[in-house]
C-alpha cells in the first residue's frame, strides 16, 4: 500500500490518489464514443450534482487525513475523467484534487479526448494515459 504520507500532504503538496482505483462507465466503449464522449456537451448530462460530489469531498478529506480539509481547495475529480468515459458517480473514481494540479491535468483529458475522437488514441489507450499520469502527477 502507498505511503500515507501522500494523503496527509497539504493541498500546496504533491497528492496522489492513492485510495482511487478509477471506475469506467458502462454506456462509453469504443462503439459508442460518437453518441457518447464525442458529443459536444455530453459530460453535462452525466455529471453528478455539486451536492453529491461536495459531500463526498468533504467525507474524503477527513477519511484520507488530508493535512489541509478546506473543501474550497480541492475539485471532486474523477481519477477516469467524464471525457474519457469514467463513471460519474463511482466513489472508486472520485477523488479531491487540489485546484493547483486539476489546473495541469484538465487540458490534458480534453486533449485525450479530442485524439479519441479524431481516431488518433483508443479510448483503452487514452485511459491508460490518463491514469499514468494522474498516479504520478495527481
Amino acid at each position: 500500500m502507498p505511503s500515507t504520507s501522500l494523503a496527509v500532504a497539504g493541498a500546496g503538496a504533491l497528492i496522489l490518489p492513492i485510495h482511487t482505483h478509477g471506475a469506467r462507465y458502462y454506456k462509453v466503449t469504443q462503439a459508442t464514443i460518437g453518441k457518447t464522449v464525442c458529443v459536444k456537451g455530453w459530460t453535462a448530462t452525466i455529471r453528478p450534482p455539486a451536492g453529491y460530489t461536495s459531500a463526498l469531498k468533504r467525507t474524503q478529506l477527513a477519511a484520507w487525513r488530508y493535512a489541509n480539509r478546506n473543501p474550497r481547495h480541492y475539485e471532486e475529480d474523477h481519477l477516469i475523467s467524464l471525457e474519457l468515459g469514467g463513471a460519474p458517480r463511482s466513489r472508486k473514481n472520485l477523488w479531491p484534487e487540489p485546484h493547483s494540479q486539476s489546473a495541469k491535468s484538465d487540458p490534458k483529458e480534453n486533449s485525450w479526448r479530442k485524439k479519441v475522437c479524431d481516431g488518433t488514441l483508443t479510448l483503452k489507450q487514452a485511459q491508460k494515459l490518463e491514469l499514468a499520469y494522474k498516479r504520478k502527477y495527481g
